[in-house]
């Protein structure tokens, strides 16, 4: 039987964080626009309050996550790592439930390898029964039963309880080096 892992999908395969970042760029114009460095440590409702309902509206729209950037590397390594391992794609997707359709549009397009049956759509991923999760949350991980794997993201940036994986060639050298 094969060894099972579970992936996020916002901010670990689908690059939320930048269209955010965008966003609240053209939202709050600021003399200096925010970049993924001025996130590091942070959520972006800290650092542009103003925004923070705004960021509530964007996300509620039901196209937000239909056209989000790919993140480097994640086709070509999720795509090696099914070929030995069961994929699962566990995104939370409760927390934002006008996602359903844009995700499983986006995962369809860009990840038409994986199996639908394997999409989970969920709030708590503690319920996921996997042997990994890779997200960006370090509360998911935190009660995730299996061995949780952190994906580098600004607002994660001094989380140190996980091992860290800073790009998909990171995750391509856990599981195969």
């Amino acid at each position: 039987m094969k060894k099972r892992i579970a992936i996020d999908m916002d901010e670990v395969m689908a690059d939320t964080g930048v269209r955010l970042m965008d966003l609240c760029n053209e939202f709050c114009n600021e003399e200096e626009p925010l970049t993924v460095t001025t996130l590091r440590g942070k959520r972006l409702a800290e650092i542009r309050p103003a925004f923070a309902e705004a960021i509530h509206t964007h996300l509620a729209d039901t196209q937000f996550f239909r056209d989000l950037p790919v993140i480097e590397d994640s086709q070509r390594v999720i795509r090696k790592l099914h070929r030995h391992y069961d994929i699962f794609i566990a995104t939370a997707a409760m927390e934002v439930p006008a996602s359903f359709t844009a995700k499983y549009e986006w995962l369809e397009e860009h990840f038409p390898f994986l199996a639908k049956k394997n999409y989970v759509f969920c709030g708590d991923k503690s319920i996921i029964r996997a042997d990994y999760l890779i997200d960006d949350n370090p509360r998911q991980l935190r009660s995730f039963q299996g061995e949780g794997l952190l994906y580098d993201a600004p607002h994660n940036d001094i989380e140190t309880e996980f091992p860290r994986m800073n790009s998909w060639e990171d995750v391509e050298r856990y599981f195969f080096e």
